[in-house]
């Protein structure tokens, strides 16, 4: 029921007006915000600018007369990710490196890591060779994620769930293995090596 005088609530917002029609400059200007705020793949910007077009074309009134403005809009993404690229804005090779060394630290295995870049839109031979240095690292990888869940070494607890944990997160069953046979003195000495980048 609404009341008079009251403003409408944060759920009761008016609709927005679309404004005007995604161009190549306004694009652009977007692109750019988006890549100040997030490290971003090629393949990740281009979702995200075809999603600002798609979303004021579903916002504007008479979606017919405004299909050609769409569609130029959505042709010029491709440009904006070519021009950004060549700056140096957009580097799918070092985003993939970048990143499967974060994970390599956050306790993910190289299967997990493949995962995560094919998602982000990282051609899989960029990313094969983005973590080929993870796959010397999965031990210590392995002892990052025992660390953080405080599972054997590092705690109490079944070995045989831990194994099960290391299994469910893309560790094979010879790292899972050699991982939980560590002491907590080794175990942590590895973990402290990947973190400052000696493996």
């Amino acid at each position: 029921m609404k009341i008079e005088g009251r403003k409408p609530g944060p759920r009761e917002a008016r609709p927005r007006k679309p404004g005007s029609a995604p161009d190549a400059r306004r694009l652009r200007e977007a692109a750019l915000a988006h890549l100040a705020r997030f490290a971003a793949t090629e393949a990740g910007l281009a979702r995200v600018l075809t999603r600002r077009v798609e979303r004021w074309a579903r916002a504007v009134d008479d979606a017919e007369a405004a299909a050609p403005q769409r569609d130029a809009a959505l042709a010029a993404i491709p440009g904006i990710i070519d021009e950004l690229r060549a700056l140096g804005a957009l580097n799918d090779a070092a985003f993939a490196e970048s990143r499967s060394r974060r994970l390599a630290r956050a306790g993910k295995s190289r299967r997990a890591t493949l995962v995560h870049l094919a998602a982000k839109g990282i051609d899989a031979g960029l990313a094969a060779t983005a973590t080929e240095s993870q796959a010397d690292q999965d031990l210590a990888s392995a002892c990052a994620y025992l660390r953080r869940r405080r599972l054997p070494p590092f705690g109490a607890g079944d070995p045989l769930r831990a194994m099960a944990a290391l299994a469910r997160n893309g560790f094979d069953r010879e790292t899972a293995e050699r991982a939980l046979a560590l002491d907590a003195a080794g175990a942590e000495a590895l973990v402290i090596a990947l973190r400052r980048g000696d493996r």
